[in-house]
């Protein structure tokens, strides 16, 4: 039983990778045919993120009413039916309206599933489990462009990915009971913890210093996905296909790595691999800023992705160490909302300053969000040490 929740908890986080590359694959298609600028993708994506924040914060509460299953499943649920709403939208506002579910359900499945599998299974299967939204974060855009090239359109796309969503609720709806074996294997079920607001999360010795963290490492993960293409083509004189691939290169190292990571997880403390991929991080910049030509690039960014792989898998396995069991879902709920705050704001911070000055500012710009980052980990670790 263990064994079959385990693989629907990795079908579900496939499932929440799936439609994040979508808007990214279709927009050049979708604006033209909406007739709107092609920069109001990004009040669509604000929208998504909005909604993200929002049902991270709100995941206490519900989980704890409702139960990880029932989270996961409306959730999925709501995600789905966003897609197909998408599908059917023939106007920028009816994206815009659609958006609300679809981050609303994005944010639920993310807090939920973390904080379950932080409890319930080891480092390794945490690892395993962000490997599987790599895999569904690659399938979605492929998806769409078979769509696109065979003539379908970016509706089919999106209705696509909404039939596999659709078919995911179905599974989650009918594996309700092993959730419950689950978690009865375990705990006692009439102790329910209670919910906690945000000003009591933030009391929590060591939570301004994870949130610091987590908010650096997504913000520098979302800056390098968005404009290390531009980096390379504008600072180091790189071909915009050589680029292209090369950006591909920084995910498929993230997601190669924390499949690797897995095997070696549950032999090190998640503190250590932490320090691992920071240092793997550095290296990488270190490559980036040398004169050392497109082999230097290549080499840069594939290992930065290997060096994301473990620290955000890590530091959510850690939670339940670091602040109790029963304060993890209200603490991964902030953590959820404190990334998507920064995977939110702090690229296109990026883009304004490299505006008025530079893409050469890059991979320095990653490296104080490095030096933030290392600063108040070790600051938590110290912080909530027993």
């Amino acid at each position: 039983m263990t064994a079959l929740l385990l693989g629907v908890i990795y079908l579900s986080f496939i499932s929440l990778g799936l439609p994040d590359g979508l808007l990214g694959a279709a927009w050049p298609v979708m604006y033209r045919q909406m007739e709107v600028p092609v920069a109001w993708a990004g009040a669509v994506s604000m929208i998504i993120s909005a909604g993200t924040i929002l049902s991270s914060l709100q995941s206490d509460r519900l989980t704890i009413r409702f139960g990880a299953g029932r989270v996961t499943a409306v959730s999925v649920a709501m995600t789905m039916l966003a897609l197909f709403g998408f599908s059917v939208s023939g106007s920028f506002w009816m994206l815009c309206l659609f958006a609300i579910p679809y981050g609303l359900g994005a944010g639920g499945v993310d807090a939920a599933l973390n904080n379950y599998v932080a409890l319930h299974y080891s480092s390794r299967h945490m690892s395993w489990l962000h490997c599987m939204w790599g895999i569904g974060a690659s399938v979605g855009p492929y998806l769409m462009g078979l769509a696109l090239t065979g003539g379908f359109g970016w509706q089919a796309g999106y209705q696509w990915v909404g039939m596999i969503q659709l078919a995911l609720t179905a599974l989650l709806v009918c594996s309700l009971g092993l959730w419950q074996k689950r978690l009865g294997a375990g705990t006692n079920a009439e102790e329910k913890p209670r919910a906690m607001s945000l000003r009591e999360v933030l009391a929590i010795p060591g939570a301004k210093a994870v949130l610091v963290t987590f908010f650096c490492y997504c913000a520098l993960e979302s800056t390098t996905g968005l404009w290390a293409g531009s980096y390379l083509v504008l600072s180091r004189g790189i071909s915009e296909e050589t680029a292209a691939r090369f950006v591909s290169l920084f995910y498929l190292g993230i997601t190669v790595g924390r499949g690797l990571n897995g095997f070696i997880a549950n032999r090190f403390r998640d503190e250590t691999l932490i320090r691992a991929g920071q240092g793997v991080i550095v290296a990488g910049l270190v490559c980036l800023m040398l004169p050392l030509g497109e082999s230097g690039a290549l080499a840069g960014l594939l290992t930065i992705g290997l060096g994301c792989a473990p620290i955000y898998p890590c530091v959510i396995h850690a939670t339940p160490a670091h602040f109790g069991a029963e304060r993890s879902q209200a603490v991964i709920g902030v953590q959820m909302a404190s990334a998507y705050v920064g995977s939110c704001l702090m690229p296109p911070l990026f883009g304004a300053l490299a505006g008025r000055l530079t893409t050469g500012l890059f991979p320095w710009y990653l490296l104080v969000l490095m030096a933030l980052m290392v600063l108040m980990h070790e600051r938590l670790v110290r912080g909530t040490r027993a």
